[in-house]
């Protein structure tokens, strides 16, 4: 069997992983990336790309809005465009409880930092002139958008090439043993060596924590979206529903992108998921009930990808205990927000120095190891 070799192994290809195996490779690294997949097209490349600070953990604000810093100057850092559009974002509140949720939200987003403010109807609806007159109050924040998660997909590839990262898609790894200098990786066509890993993997950290002995929960979320034909403009703004998660948003070419609360139905094991017509019709009238305009469009095209999350829905982000040189980084409700700067951050930390922001170790998090690491595929 051909045997790889390099300074940092990234298994999982998605934004968090491609972050770091950019970062890391710009910094001297060798660098080698694994998906068991395509590139940046499992959750990374399904989501509807949304860069919010109303979905965001209040405590991961401050990493999400250096993150919107990153994203909307993606050409510079990451050398190629990806399709962002940074707007104004509006939660909506149609009942007495959802007004309750955004106040309870903008006081604790708008302490870590996050310019939201409560705003009433009036004000609403002239920033929103197509939003249903009957809302109660809304939250407003001046920074919010979303990019194009196809796009952001081919920008990293380009990237991480020019950075001289070897891609390994298609690859899973399917063992991993500690050697005292590093690990080694079994592949179904090989193996390969690092001397540091990072396990990248979303809703598959838990199986690949299993290799190590340690036992992991992760969450698994089947986000179900649809996108409708070229309409009139019918918003200039992201709007989502206090209580229900629902995003919208309509692309620069006419496009309105429906992501939100109903869920599509899967299975991580067998890594299958699709859209379910319960949760379309749920989607779809939570979105018409948010821009009553929207019943004037047709719904063209829907689609689920899966969504990783920890017990606190915040990151898992940093040095895994018992194991030197191994790492783990995402699995975070709202992720794709804040990707850039939690990887730049442990980036840091795999280079030996001091990031910029704490880290979020997983100690919190961690249940009994395990007796038999599992040898499972991802």
């Amino acid at each position: 069997m051909s045997t790889e070799t390099c300074d940092l192994a990234v298994i999982g290809g998605g934004v968090h992983g491609a972050s770091v195996a950019l970062f890391a490779a710009r910094a001297g690294l060798r660098v080698t990336l694994f998906d068991a997949d395509a590139l940046c097209r499992a959750a990374s490349g399904t989501n509807a790309g949304t860069l919010t600070m109303q979905m965001t953990r209040a405590a991961l604000i401050p990493y999400a809005m250096e993150a919107h810093k990153m994203w909307t100057d993606a050409s510079r850092w990451l050398g190629h465009d990806v399709g962002v559009v940074a707007c104004e974002g509006l939660s909506l509140a149609f009942t007495e409880r959802e007004e309750q949720i955004l106040s309870d939200r903008a006081t604790a987003r708008g302490a870590a930092g996050a310019p939201i403010r409560l705003i009433t109807p009036e004000e609403t609806l002239k920033i929103e002139p197509n939003a249903n007159p009957g809302i109660r109050m809304a939250s407003h924040c001046a920074i919010d958008g979303y990019a194009n998660a196809y796009l952001t997909g081919i920008a990293f590839r380009r990237a991480l090439l020019e950075a001289g990262v070897t891609i390994r898609e298609y690859t899973p790894v399917i063992g991993l043993e500690p050697t005292g200098q590093g690990y080694d990786l079994k592949l179904r066509d090989g193996k390969a060596s690092a001397r540091q890993i990072v396990l990248a993997g979303g809703v598959w950290l838990e199986p690949m924590m299993e290799m190590l002995g340690l036992r992991l929960a992760i969450k698994t979320l089947v986000n179900q979206l649809a996108v409708t034909e070229r309409a009139a403009p019918l918003m200039r703004t992201v709007v989502c529903i206090a209580s229900g998660l629902l995003s919208l948003k309509q692309f620069p070419h006419g496009t309105v992108v429906i992501g939100g609360g109903w869920q599509g139905t899967g299975d991580r094991d067998t890594n299958s998921h699709r859209a379910t017509t319960e949760s379309m019709i749920g989607n779809v009238r939570l979105a018409v009930h948010a821009i009553p305009r929207l019943r004037q469009t047709r719904i063209v095209r829907s689609w689920t990808g899966f969504e990783s999350e920890t017990a606190d829905a915040l990151p898992a982000l940093g040095p895994i205990p018992g194991f030197e040189g191994a790492w783990i980084c995402g699995a975070v409700h709202s992720g794709y927000t804040s990707a850039p700067y939690t990887a730049h951050c442990l980036t840091q930390a795999i280079l030996g120095g001091e990031p910029d922001m704490p880290l979020f170790p997983i100690d919190r998090l961690l249940t009994a190891p395990l007796r038999d690491p599992q040898r499972s595929t991802h």
